[in-house]
């Protein structure tokens, strides 16, 4: 990378961090930096500020990276859906999975986690507006996919990920959050454990923090927007 691009992107981040931390006022808070789309040596050189958690939606995309990034302190997150037959893939190579939607889903994941990893860490991912596009499960499915997730040792149940509708009024997002803030205070009624509540993106993070989350995912304030779908 060019030398003024490196500044750029320091730039970002740490602007991101701050107002996130800001938003957060003194509650723990992780920011997933959505590498979609955008070349290993962006990622690599945002590792080399300090961020580690890095977010990518499609597998073999996914894949090609971790290949070329070997050897540097990145935890994977696949934050796109995920399909039956890719399940083996992401069991084998990713640190967490936040696109839970379905049982199904459960059980390939754990047959396939290598014995000798860490249990991968799962987010069940909530339709919280009812989006017939969208996917997700349904706020009333959430406690039986959790509890299929809990009894499963390879695998690490550990919170709720939801993407609201894009509304331009903030009020509709901000209700949107509040409601999956209530799913998660529900879930960690009977899952003490779980400890993480990811929502809100570039355009409306802050607002997601004061609503609850605990981990939000931005990629055009840090990296610019998109090269391609």
């Amino acid at each position: 990378m060019q030398e003024q691009d490196l500044k750029l992107l320091e730039v970002a981040w740490r602007s991101v961090t701050q107002r996130a931390e800001a938003a957060a006022q003194g509650r723990p808070v992780q920011v997933l930096a959505v590498s979609k789309t955008k070349p290993a040596a962006s990622i690599r050189a945002l590792a080399a500020l300090g961020q580690r958690a890095f977010g990518e939606n499609y597998v073999q995309e996914a894949l090609a990276k971790q290949a070329e990034l070997a050897g540097c302190a990145i935890e994977w997150h696949l934050i796109g859906p995920l399909q039956s037959n890719k399940c083996r893939e992401v069991a084998e190579h990713f640190d967490w999975l936040q696109t839970v939607d379905r049982p199904k889903l459960v059980g390939l994941l754990a047959r396939h986690r290598p014995d000798g990893m860490a249990p991968l860490n799962l987010l069940i991912q909530v339709n919280i507006d009812d989006e017939a596009s969208k996917a997700g499960c349904q706020p009333d499915a959430i406690g039986p996919l959790a509890d299929a997730i809990a009894g499963e040792p390879r695998l690490c149940l550990r919170g709720l990920m939801a993407i609201p509708a894009p509304a331009p009024d903030l009020d509709a997002r901000r209700r949107a959050f509040a409601r999956m803030r209530g799913c998660f205070d529900a879930l960690r009624a009977s899952h003490p454990a779980v400890d993480t509540l990811s929502m809100g993106m570039s355009e409306d993070f802050e607002l997601a923090i004061r609503e609850g989350a605990t981990m939000v995912r931005v990629g055009s304030l840090l990296f610019g927007a998109r090269s391609r779908e």
